[in-house]
């Protein structure tokens, strides 16, 4: 019964010391009638009017202590505070339902605190990923007046850099009660031709091919998260792809972007989009967060695309974008 629906025969489990009671007493009674020799009839009219008031007794009883039960687990199902107070006709009964009442209100004032730790992390890292952007700019001033190997080595890790930054922000941005998404039709080769520009210096510096055909494609999204989500995947691709390159196409509503990596092993792939997973891949580089598809398939989730990935040990990895254009909600 713990938890579960209560029956009629289950609250009888319950009473079975009171009915043996009275089973006591009505023997007793027939013992003391049978030695006086009294007629029977003067047992069973008192003992049928009992039995009659008896059974009312017990199904009022039941009912109520159903009520009870109901809303003792209804309150506690859902964790959720009962819409009124728990039904409380006796001492017992009044004992639980403080002791319900006073765990929602523990569990109320553990979710506030929790909900003002958060907001106040949240708080200091958008603070600091924001100030840290400062002396970011400034060495990238300074690097571009450089012309060497080194100034081109320190250019890659500050361009990184930036990128690490970018995905602290997104993920505390998606964990926000509010976004700012803006859908509406984008010119995808303008998106696409914007991000590959921030990533030619590494494809230049590590001698790694990059195929692209123009699209004259429109899509419905939010132009800012999906550069966003196409340069987390590309800096995937580029990360784990050291010869051969990068081949991106775009046809109608579908975009795809297949490197020549060292591939993911099978099967680490149905759980390459779970938040923290590196896989076999991630602990050969110790670097690995296991963020970066994470936060890709929840800009995805909120921009109502699918993504697909494919991959082969030694032969690389295709991500596969395919858009909803049915989106009817855009600005």
């Amino acid at each position: 019964m713990w938890g579960d629906k209560m029956t009629f025969f289950a609250y009888l489990k319950t009473k079975t010391r009171t009915l043996a009671a009275l089973a006591v007493c009505v023997a007793l009674f027939a013992t003391a009638f049978a030695l006086y020799h009294l007629p029977a009839a003067a047992l069973l009219y008192p003992a049928a009017l009992c039995l009659l008031f008896g059974a009312g007794f017990l199904v009022f009883d039941y009912i109520r202590q159903k009520r009870q039960h109901d809303d003792f687990w209804r309150a506690f199902s859902p964790l959720t505070p009962p819409s009124a107070p728990l039904a409380a006709d006796s001492v017992q009964a009044k004992d639980y339902a403080d002791a319900v009442a006073a765990l929602y209100r523990a569990l109320a004032e553990s979710d506030a605190a929790a909900t003002a730790k958060y907001a106040e992390m949240v708080d200091y890292y958008t603070v600091w990923a924001h100030q840290i952007k400062t002396p970011l700019a400034a060495m990238k001033l300074s690097l571009q007046n450089e012309d060497s190997a080194l100034a081109r080595q320190l250019s890659a890790d500050l361009f990184r850099t930036e990128q690490y930054v970018d995905m602290v922000l997104a993920f505390l941005r998606l964990g926000a009660d509010s976004t700012d998404y803006v859908l509406r039709p984008c010119r995808l080769d303008d998106v696409l031709k914007q991000s590959l520009r921030k990533f030619a210096p590494e494809f230049i510096g590590r001698k790694l091919s990059l195929s692209y055909e123009p699209t004259a494609s429109t899509v419905i999204t939010d132009e800012k998260w999906f550069a966003f989500l196409f340069e987390q995947l590309l800096s995937n691709a580029l990360k784990y792809t050291r010869e051969g390159g990068i081949t991106v196409t775009a046809t109608d509503n579908v975009l795809t972007i297949a490197d020549t990596g060292i591939g993911i092993a099978a099967a680490d792939l149905p759980r390459v989009f779970d938040k923290g997973f590196t896989g076999y891949n991630g602990r050969e580089d110790k670097t690995a967060s296991g963020l970066g598809l994470y936060l890709c398939k929840r800009v995805c989730d909120a921009l109502n695309i699918r993504i697909a990935l494919t991959s082969e040990v030694g032969s690389g990895t295709t991500v596969t974008l395919t858009f909803d254009q049915n989106q009817t909600k855009f600005e």
